[in-house]
């Protein structure tokens, strides 16, 4: 898959770059993809929850009166749950909802992401940008260029950049993250996904050594 790469003025280069269809090409298997998203997001649950069952709550454990002889029901204490402030039946308890995905598993569902995203045309390759310090106003001009300024967009560089990262995280919508750490649900839940140049020529080095 070949792509133009754009300035920061949203021109032309007149150059390109050639993204392995190893990667941005595949048939997108929308099962792994479904359990990586299902695996990132249960990751995010702290699973904290819990209620407290009758032996947790106050309350005296007196029986209320005789079991027999009242012509009424029989009761319990006044923890029992059918009691207002009595105990929760079957309620949640504390547990984690982290799901194990093998790594091929992972990689497959990633590649199925970008390769919808090739098939959209919803990928963007940016010549490298140097901020030399944190410039949100030069990054929202950037966006404005490439015309994604009202899209979601995850923007890819090849490895962390303070001033990157301080410059667009005041900006709604956009999020930033290196190769190495991009996720399924990342890619997905992006309407574009903007690399920079540099970033675009690791996947074709990976692409190369598979």
């Amino acid at each position: 898959m070949q792509l133009d790469i754009i300035n920061t003025k949203g021109e032309k280069t007149g150059r390109t770059i050639e993204l392995p269809e190893d990667i941005f090409g595949i048939e997108p298997n929308d099962h792994v993809i479904y359990l990586a998203v299902k695996q990132y997001q249960g990751a995010q649950r702290q699973g904290t929850h819990k209620v407290k069952t009758r032996m947790e709550v106050k309350g005296s454990s007196k029986k209320l009166h005789k079991q027999k002889g009242t012509g009424g029901a029989r009761k319990g204490n006044l923890r029992n749950p059918i009691y207002k402030g009595g105990g929760s039946i079957f309620g949640p308890k504390p547990h984690k909802y982290d799901i194990k995905l093998n790594r091929k598993v992972k990689d497959l569902a990633k590649m199925s992401a970008l390769s919808y995203k090739a098939k959209e045309n919803n990928i963007v390759v940016l010549e490298d940008v140097n901020l030399d310090a944190p410039k949100t106003k030069t990054f929202t001009g950037i966006l404005k260029s490439l015309n994604v300024g009202r899209k979601k967009t995850l923007f890819v560089i090849p490895e962390y950049n303070d001033n990157f990262y301080l410059s667009l995280r005041n900006v709604a919508g956009v999020e930033g993250t290196v190769v190495n750490d991009m996720n399924t649900y990342d890619i997905l839940n992006a309407n574009v996904l903007v690399l920079t140049e540099s970033a675009a020529k690791l996947f074709s080095e990976a692409a190369a050594e598979a």
